[in-house]
């Protein structure tokens, strides 16, 4: 139930004070940097009914010339919707993606850990992280081969535009970190497809089924069906004997 006041129209003030109320308790990561002008501007639109457009890409380009990552940013507007009883705008959430790349170029730099379209670290992070799995595997006796393997997730598909790989990315991004949390290195390896480092066993097939089902519905909620393979290649991979073949194993899933 909506905390909007009866009788009359509600206050921009109390409308951006619910949504906030709502990202702060869903989304976003820390309460003192998520109110900016630029949020009021893209209240009024919604309220008035006119086009959010700009306003959500200045927004986006507020949030990513703070460093806020594009899951969080999308995650966000989508909170102000969600909150009003509103049906999500796709094209509001394009603007802010776009916006939020124009805020991104305009850091003097970047980190080479974490791609910035995912949150996720990058394919060479998981690399180094495969490199500590082998090391410890070698000095403890036991086999990476059957106690470790990668959990791909492919949801490439061709003919999207910049902007449509970016939300997918975000999207599925947020997702696998959402399902696995701390303690589950994984990677934004190429374009749509991701890697999770996991433990073998029996359980793993039915992590696989339940990412694919995850993933997949929340494209649905925030209207990226089109944009991601239907169904989703999610699949199982035995890591190799030796680092130096997981490492191959990497680079062959970029493709």
């Amino acid at each position: 139930m909506s905390n909007l006041p009866l009788g009359g129209p509600p206050r921009q003030s109390d409308v951006r004070e619910l949504w906030r109320a709502t990202s702060l308790a869903e989304v976003w990561l820390r309460p003192g940097d998520w109110y900016h002008p630029a949020v009021d501007a893209l209240v009024e639109a919604v309220e008035e009914g006119r086009s959010p457009d700009a306003a959500a890409q200045r927004l986006g380009t507020v949030r990513g010339a703070a460093g806020v990552g594009i899951g969080e940013a999308l995650d966000d507007v989508t909170c102000l919707y969600r909150a009003t009883g509103r049906t999500l705008d796709v094209e509001a959430m394009r603007a802010t993606a776009i916006g939020w790349v124009h805020g991104r170029e305009s850091l003097p730099e970047l980190s080479s850990v974490h791609d910035p379209a995912t949150g996720l670290p990058t394919g060479q992070y998981l690399a180094e992280r495969l490199r500590e799995t082998y090391g410890v595997a070698a000095r403890s006796g036991t086999d990476v081969t059957t106690t470790q393997c990668l959990l791909v997730v492919d949801v490439a598909v061709d003919g999207l535009d910049a902007w449509q790989r970016m939300t997918r990315s975000a999207a599925v991004g947020r997702t696998l970190d959402q399902v696995f949390g701390e303690g589950h290195p994984m990677a934004a390896v190429s374009d749509g497809v991701f890697a999770v480092l996991c433990e073998r066993g029996e359980a793993i097939t039915r992590v696989a089924r339940s990412v694919r089902r995850v993933v997949e519905r929340n494209a649905e909620i925030l209207g990226l069906a089109e944009s991601l393979r239907r169904p989703t290649r999610v699949w199982v991979e035995r890591l190799p004997a030796t680092h130096e073949g997981a490492v191959l194993l990497l680079r062959q899933l970029v493709r």
